[in-house]
């Protein structure tokens, strides 16, 4: 008599699965803090321009002077947005959201980047950081005139005095970016830059298991980013304040919303089981924008949530919760809070794709089929 099959352990969602190993990122469980290639995330939000954090993620060391000057300059030279993605962003209607602007865009670059190219010459580890680069310079074109062209706006053309985050909003209001926002926008890039095997890089690392190019694995990214269950919660959460309006009435409304089974976004997360080590970074930056743009009513708003939710759930917020809010005081749509999230993380995805490709094994997991068994087709 033979022993029965074993059951295969099925995790759904590939919950506790360890997939692969990375040296890009990890939350260190000591510290509960996100760590980028060793350096605590908060440290460099704290002390580091975006770029720097580029380079560091892309090539496992913060950059010398000279590396940095070299990078920024590189960087420089593919802000400008292409006339061939204007023009296919045109073709979509005003009322798709901006994702779609950005998924569309990736597409028209990479094929772009890519004409005359084989595709195997591109799905290296080389190749992907050399196209790295232009990736994450074009991104905030392409996510402000998204946003401007929803207004009846043109793209403003971008500067080359300003730094990525002063130029990223020079290009979507047309006016100086004062240093204080400067400095909030900057951090929240680099809070959002990368953490480790979340879906939207998962996506990446499996379609560049396939040897395709690096383009076409964050396109995939972006549509993973795009599900609300991953991405978009930034956004959810200012929609939560537009229906709340007043401090006064957080309490009621999220126990009609609890009440109702709603899902209140920018609340918990997977990876971290004492809070988002990134929340106080973030909340320090929306301080200064509350005071900079005298809106406590706003602060008074958040606090109230959070007291709320917290003493209701014993859950507290993750990174978009004072994001959400920071943007908005900044002055972008709501709708533009996503591709935001996307032009920080294309440096994370890219990393992660080099990463994949300098180590490849084809990324084909097995499933435990539950349908029918063999069976006839029935005979008339």
């Amino acid at each position: 008599m033979t022993d029965s099959p074993t059951e295969p352990d099925v995790r759904r969602g590939l919950n506790g699965v360890v997939a692969d190993t990375t040296a890009v990122s990890k939350v260190d469980p000591e510290s509960n803090s996100l760590l980028y290639r060793g350096y605590p995330v908060q440290d460099l939000a704290a002390t580091q321009p975006f770029e720097a954090v580029a380079h560091l993620l892309w090539h496992g060391e913060l950059p010398t002077a000279d590396e940095l000057a070299d990078l920024r300059a590189a960087e420089r030279e593919h802000r400008a947005l292409d006339d061939a993605v204007r023009s296919a962003m045109d073709l979509l209607p005003t009322d798709a959201h901006p994702m779609d602007d950005v998924r569309t865009a990736l597409s028209v670059l990479g094929g772009r980047d890519a004409a005359g190219t084989e595709l195997l010459d591109l799905a290296d580890p080389t190749a992907t950081l050399q196209h790295a680069v232009p990736l994450y310079a074009a991104l905030p074109a392409v996510v402000t005139y998204a946003q401007r062209r929803r207004r009846g706006l043109d793209a403003v053309p971008p500067r080359d005095d300003l730094d990525h985050a002063a130029n990223t909003l020079w290009m979507t209001f047309g006016e100086e970016p004062d240093a204080t926002v400067v400095d909030a926008f900057n951090r929240s890039m680099i809070l959002y830059a990368e953490h480790s095997f979340n879906a939207s890089t998962f996506t990446a690392r499996v379609v560049a298991s396939t040897l395709s190019d690096v383009h076409s694995a964050v396109v995939a990214a972006v549509g993973a980013l795009k599900g609300p269950l991953h991405g978009g919660a930034n956004e959810a959460v200012m929609h939560a304040f537009a229906e709340i309006g007043s401090a006064d009435r957080a309490a009621a409304w999220l126990d009609e919303a609890l009440a109702a089974k709603r899902k209140v976004m920018g609340f918990g997360h997977r990876v971290y089981k004492r809070g988002d080590s990134r929340v106080p970074t973030m909340k320090g930056a929306l301080d200064s924008l509350v005071a900079h743009y005298d809106r406590q009513d706003l602060a008074d708003l958040y606090d109230a949530l959070e007291s709320a939710f917290v003493e209701r759930k014993g859950i507290y917020p993750n990174l978009d919760y004072p994001a959400g809010p920071a943007y908005h005081l900044m002055g972008f749509d709501t709708e533009t809070f996503t591709p935001l999230f996307v032009a920080a993380r294309v440096t994370g995805w890219t990393a992660h794709v080099a990463e994949q490709q300098s180590s490849n094994a084809l990324i084909r997991p097995l499933s435990a089929y539950v349908g029918h068994e063999r069976r006839e087709i029935p005979q008339p």
